[in-house]
């Protein structure tokens, strides 16, 4: 049987073990299986526990095709993770625990528990945009003040922003890719160093009227929309990052409903990797994708609900 191509396929395709084992297998060792401790390629396969032995003498010397991956240490089967991959990298507005708890039959608490750790593969190490001509603009994540308790509600002064996360975003026009991150503040100093840090010196730099950018035309070329006068004005407009804001605060409001600042960046690697990747993929070259970014990296559950004090956070 070839490889999936839709998500009945993915369901079919990895509810056969040999499957599932074979396809992790050609993408994290597509050279030759080596041991994940030592590297040494001197392994045998261990056919009844569908592990390998190292013929080198260290701990650890048998190892499965989970070890050093998201799915390390976990007891549910490659036929129930595989398929977990597959929705949350594919569906638009991302998927929520509830939904994967109902369609793979575990609880929600493992849903939740797996979508993390599938997120975590779907980050990516951030280099600068291709430059050319960027967006810059930020936005608040948080509750609307229509749905407060009005002793809550008092308190909002300005544009409604206070209380809320925020989240700074660069859109490249040319490449359609975009950098995300979860920032303290909108103050100047924050937000100039977000954008030296992925924007290439000279480049068009496109913005809104608000103070925080005021500065940056020393570095960049950069053109201001007054949004209290228009929206566009030939070039010159932030509408591709506006968009980008609409779709993430569609899968934040609509499938996850409610997002805990601490989890935040998670949320923001999935809903990038999935824009990112919209043009140029499939649902099949994203989901490999996502698979062959698993290895070397790590996530407990201790590490995710912050009790692991010792452990600096990803």
């Amino acid at each position: 049987m070839k490889e999936p191509r839709t998500l009945k396929d993915a369901v079919v395709y990895f509810s056969d073990p040999d499957n599932c084992l074979n396809y992790l297998v050609k993408r994290r060792w597509p050279n030759g299986v080596h041991c994940p401790s030592c590297g040494s390629e001197r392994v045998s396969f261990v056919p009844k526990r569908r592990v390998w032995q190292c013929k080198t003498r260290h701990p650890k010397c048998q190892f499965s095709v989970k070890v050093g991956t998201i799915f390390e240490d976990s007891p549910l089967g490659l036929d129930k993770w595989l398929p977990a991959v597959w929705m949350i990298t594919n569906c638009k507005n991302g998927v929520s625990s509830w939904e994967i708890h109902r369609a793979i039959g575990v609880t929600q608490k493992t849903a939740w528990f797996m979508l993390h750790r599938i997120r975590l593969a779907m980050h990516s190490e951030d280099g600068k945009l291709s430059g050319g001509e960027i967006e810059a603009d930020e936005t608040f994540i948080g509750g609307l003040a229509r749905n407060m308790h009005k002793d809550k509600k008092a308190k909002i002064t300005g544009t409604g922003g206070a209380g809320k996360a925020i989240v700074m975003g660069l859109l490249d026009r040319n490449s359609s890719k975009v950098r995300l991150a979860h920032v303290p503040n909108t103050q100047g100093d924050t937000l100039h160093t977000h954008v030296r840090k992925y924007v290439k010196g000279g480049s068009y730099l496109f913005t809104d009227a608000f103070a925080g950018y005021h500065g940056l035309d020393r570095e960049y070329i950069h053109q201001v929309i007054d949004h209290a006068e228009s929206y566009v004005e030939g070039n010159v407009h932030t509408n591709s990052i506006e968009n980008f804001w609409s779709l993430l605060k569609r899968g934040l409001k609509g499938t996850y409903v409610s997002v805990e600042p601490f989890h935040l960046f998670r949320y923001l690697d999935e809903q990038a990797f999935r824009y990112n990747n919209r043009k140029e993929m499939d649902d099949g070259d994203r989901f490999n994708a996502v698979v062959s970014q698993i290895t070397d990296k790590r996530l407990t559950y201790d590490h995710l609900t912050g009790k692991d004090a010792s452990t600096t956070p990803l």
